[in-house]
């Protein structure tokens, strides 16, 4: 029958830190592997929650200027100010090239029609190439947080097992001790490596699922200022 007061006593003994300094190996270099996935994740997770945050901000207060005022030399001269907003930064890559063009229309008065449906085009593909440099600045890192929260739970199962195969081994070496204390600490060394995968992969799916959602609201106003600024446009600077 088993003898349950060792087994409690056995439990008391063990202790994490202890465990993780304890480990060896492959188990150790799982360890440090998932560890520094862990700091990097926390890194960038708040390195993107002041970001986005300070995007957000920045955006609803060009939004805000854009529409009280009534010149777009002035809106430029405030949207220098918010660089961290990504529509911001469209409105000024799409104004730098409507001023080109109107400086060539008023020397080109020929063909009007012609330098109309390209000015438009030529506004459209500023605003466009603007938006993916911005969504790329807005999305980077963030795989680095998917890939944590994919592998590292895997990672650490890896040196779960093999934790557990040594384990069964040294038990194997040792029939006349089979008691529990010959595998409890190589098989609590070996879960740490899973409970530290989880702690690794649990907040950094989560921050990218919180991140990811909030760069989609960006996006989408991007988008819609883009259609508003293209219609401004064309009502004003080529009828």
């Amino acid at each position: 029958m088993m003898d349950y007061n060792n087994i409690i006593l056995a439990a008391e003994q063990l202790n994490i830190g202890e465990l993780i300094l304890d480990s060896t190996g492959v188990v150790m270099a799982v360890l440090v592997i998932l560890v520094a996935m862990s700091l990097a994740s926390w890194f960038i997770i708040a390195m993107k929650l002041i970001y986005l945050s300070k995007a957000r901000g920045q955006t609803d207060a060009f939004q805000d200027i854009f529409w009280k005022s009534k010149r777009l030399d002035n809106t430029y001269k405030e949207a220098e100010n918010l660089k961290s907003s990504p529509t911001a930064q469209m409105f000024r890559a799409g104004y730098v090239e409507l001023t080109k063009l109107k400086k060539g229309e008023k020397e080109k008065d020929k063909e009007a029609e012609a330098i109309e449906l390209s000015g438009i085009e030529n506004v459209e593909r500023a605003l466009r190439r603007a938006s993916v440099v911005e969504t790329t600045s807005l999305e980077k890192y963030l795989s680095f947080l998917a890939t944590t929260g994919s592998t590292a739970p895997f990672i650490g199962l890896f040196g779960t097992v093999w934790g557990i195969m040594h384990a069964f081994v040294n038990l194997s070496g040792n029939a006349a001790d089979m008691g529990i204390q010959t595998v409890a600490g190589p098989i609590a060394e070996a879960l740490i490596a899973t409970a530290i995968g989880l702690v690794a992969a649990i907040p950094s799916v989560m921050a990218y699922n919180y991140c990811n959602q909030k760069i989609k609201n960006l996006h989408a106003d991007m988008e819609s200022f883009s259609n508003d600024f293209l219609n401004i446009v064309k009502r004003h600077f080529f009828k």
